[in-house]
């Protein structure tokens, strides 16, 4: 799959996408359903967090899998905002050593999935 972390055209990527091209990218990518359940969770994702997928899928992403992103910034722009795609600086800090990575979130109010792409800053 050939797609950036910065493509303007990444949401379109990722919806068309199964789970194999998901692997092959170079940055990490959470997928969920508009409840934050997680239906796929890519391999750089899981290096990134420590967390293998088997223990994440089925979860909900922001009360259980990365509460530290339960918060105004990640979860609630979910929750509220019909549509998004915002490139946010961000800090994880749960389970692991504060490490500073660049967020992006995606949602239309057109597709029953959400994103959260995750890079290394």
């Amino acid at each position: 799959m050939d797609c950036n972390f910065r493509d303007t055209a990444l949401l379109n990527q990722l919806e068309a996408a199964d789970d194999n091209e998901l692997d092959t990218l170079p940055f990490g990518v959470v997928v969920m359903s508009e409840d934050g359940t997680v239906t796929s969770y890519n391999t750089a994702e899981s290096r990134l967090s420590g967390l293998t997928k088997a223990t994440v899928l089925g979860r909900n992403f922001f009360s259980s899998v990365a509460p530290c992103t339960n918060n105004f910034m990640v979860a609630h722009r979910f929750e509220t905002e019909p549509a998004i795609d915002s490139v946010i600086d961000y800090v994880f800090t749960l389970g692991m050593r504060p490490t500073a990575v660049r967020l992006r979130l995606l949602k239309q109010p057109t597709r029953d999935r959400m994103y959260l792409a995750v890079e290394l800053r």
